[in-house]
This record gives structure tokens, C-alpha cells and sequence, in this order.
């Protein structure tokens, strides 16, 4: 199957197709589509790459562009392995299982950001009047800002969004960013 690239004549204003011959060194596995691709994800397979290589995994992803696979092991210890196998030393590739949905979810959620803690509206609401209230003592001017007066503006140039920790920082001033941040280190550090 020729690919097929598209030219531009600014001249005539027309666009022209060209036949391109697929370079011949290109595996089998290269030449597949995106869609192809996408009947590995979630499937637990084992890869011959070059040098007789062999890798067994649950697909994550495949990209299209490069062919490249990127492989999930869970290991005993509760953690994951992952490999990436680059899409050009792919020589043959064997599904072996399905993922069971509670594969498929761990696959899922394996980059998210772990459990987050949630707060009350209460919890929220002492945190934000806690921080405000050493912030003032601290000679800082603050003030509540929103729609909800859920966010506090430092010195009109840093915002502080629930649940009020140093990551919840927002400014363009670096500078002015990075010290509030550490005091707000401090203040954690105080309160522990």
C-alpha cells in the first residue's frame, strides 16, 4: 500500500497527490495503523524484538508515530514495571490474554496522581481562615477573592487555591511565588 504525500503548487493553487513507496526496511509491525495498534491496548502480549530479544507485558499504548510499545508489569511487591519496545526492532508480536476489568482499571489509573485527601467544606473553610490569619500576623497583606471567597490573594499578585498548601500557589512573579511557597512550608511545618 503506497503512502501518499500531498503538494502544494502555489502557482496553479492546486494540490497534487504523489505515490511514495514504503522504505523497505520498515517491519511488519511498523506498517500496521493506528487502529491496528489499538487492538493490543489493554492485552497482555509478548514481543520478538531484534537480537532475538523477548519482552511479555500489558500493552498501555502504542504510539502511532514511531511504533513504539510501552509495556505495563505489575510486580509482587504491589509496584509496576514498564519497557518500552522500540516500534523499529518489533519483529512479531503474541497476544496472550484479554485484561480482566479490574486489569484494565489498574492500567487505567497507573499514571493518575494517588488518592487525593478531601476536605469538608468546614475543613476547607478553618484551613483558608488558619493560613489567612498567620499570613496577617505575619505582616502579609491577604484577601479573600471568588465568587465563593474561596481564594486568597496575596499582596494582589499570588493566588491560593483550596486546599490552601504551597502547591495550590498561582503567580507569575517567581520570585514572590518561591518565598510564599516556603513560608507556607514553614506554617505546614508549625502546625505538624
Amino acid at each position: 500500500m503506497p503512502l501518499l504525500l500531498y503538494r502544494l503548487d502555489y502557482k496553479e493553487t492546486r494540490i497534487s497527490s504523489l505515490a511514495v513507496q514504503q522504505i523497505g526496511n520498515m517491519t511488519e509491525w511498523q506498517r500496521k495503523t493506528p487502529l491496528e495498534w489499538l487492538t493490543y491496548v489493554n492485552k497482555e502480549i509478548e514481543v520478538l524484538a531484534a537480537e532475538k530479544q523477548k519482552y511479555k507485558g500489558w500493552v498501555l499504548t502504542v504510539d502511532p508515530v514511531s511504533a513504539n510499545i510501552l509495556l505495563a508489569n505489575p510486580l509482587e511487591n504491589g509496584k509496576v514495571s514498564i519497557s518500552g519496545i522500540l516500534g523499529h526492532a518489533v519483529q512479531e508480536v503474541k497476544i496472550l490474554s484479554e485484561a480482566s476489568d479490574a486489569m484494565k482499571e489498574k492500567l487505567a489509573h497507573l499514571f493518575m496522581p494517588g488518592e487525593s485527601q478531601t476536605y469538608s467544606q468546614e475543613e476547607l473553610e478553618d484551613k483558608k481562615n488558619s493560613l489567612k490569619n498567620w499570613l496577617e500576623k505575619n505582616h502579609i497583606p491577604v484577601r479573600e477573592q471568588g465568587e465563593s471567597q474561596t481564594t486568597l490573594c496575596v499582596a494582589g499578585v499570588l493566588t491560593i487555591d483550596p486546599p490552601y498548601g504551597p502547591e495550590d500557589c498561582n503567580s507569575s512573579n517567581e520570585i514572590i511565588l518561591s518565598r510564599v511557597q516556603g513560608l507556607m512550608q514553614s506554617y505546614l511545618g508549625l502546625q505538624q
